[in-house]
């Protein structure tokens, strides 16, 4: 007895469909996060998060002085700007008095701080 036409027909489609489906990558059927997701799970960690800036970053009560600071603005608007000493090359730096008499080296040093600028 022969089977019928459509009977194979259906058979062999249903070899074929059960050979192609032990074909799929097994990594598409698992219970975690795809591999070829990137930083998709960082980026969404983030933006669900209530504040992601470290808690530091909240602080804005820096200590300052209003007084100095006031006063060198005003220097500033009046174009009266202390230059720093010190700064340059040896050709340029000016040797404090003292540091003449001594026949110190010129600038500061370990011994000698950097007199502070009035």
């Amino acid at each position: 007895m022969r089977p019928s036409s459509n009977a194979m027909r259906s058979l062999v489609l249903a070899a074929v469909l059960a050979t192609l489906a032990g074909c799929s990558e097994y990594l598409d059927r698992r219970d975690t996060i795809a591999l070829g997701s990137g930083n998709a799970v960082a980026s969404d960690r983030v933006t669900h998060m209530v504040d992601p800036w470290p808690r530091d970053s909240a602080n804005r009560d820096i200590a300052f002085n209003g007084a100095k600071m006031e006063t060198a603005i005003e220097r500033y608007r009046t174009n009266k700007v202390i230059p720093p000493r010190g700064t340059g090359t040896s050709a340029t730096y000016e040797a404090t008095p003292a540091a003449q008499n001594n026949m110190a080296p010129v600038g500061p040093t370990v011994t000698q701080p950097a007199a502070p600028v009035k």
